[in-house]
């Protein structure tokens, strides 16, 4: 008894010698820049508080998310929504560290704060410091 003979010496539901069945598809495309925009985004948004949270990761997500929105207008990636979507949370993590930034210096730079740090200076124990830190608290409420 013989095995019965078929081309390209192959077996019904065996690829031919030399075929890739995957190749049709082409080759997987990946879009490193959209997934690291989305990450970015989202801890910039957790962390916009913060410099290095909001600023920094912030604008990287932005520039990260434009990069890879190019790359899929261009066809050469996939994940277009991922990439806008990265972009708009590193914006807005950007936007509100900014806000915060802001909102510090100009606390910083006021003149209750000079104030409460001439009486912190001159001030010479434990309930000085505490009267200090109430009229500076009612200074800035006023």
């Amino acid at each position: 008894m013989s095995l019965p003979s078929y081309p390209d010496s192959s077996y019904p539901g065996q690829p031919t010698v030399g075929h890739d069945p995957y190749a049709a598809q082409g080759p997987a495309q990946k879009n490193g820049f959209a997934v690291a925009a989305l990450v970015l985004g989202l801890i910039a948004c957790l962390f916009f508080w913060t410099v290095v949270g909001g600023l920094l990761l912030g604008l990287l997500a932005v520039v990260f998310g434009i990069i890879a929105a190019l790359r899929t207008r261009q066809g050469r990636a996939p994940r277009r929504v991922m990439a806008i979507v990265g972009a708009a949370f590193g914006a807005l993590g950007l936007i509100g560290s900014v806000i915060v930034l802001v909102l510090v210096v100009s606390v910083l730079d006021s003149a209750e704060f000079k104030n409460f740090e001439d009486c912190m200076n001159r001030a010479s124990g434990q309930a000085a410091e505490s009267r200090c830190t109430e009229d500076f608290i009612d200074g800035i409420g006023n």
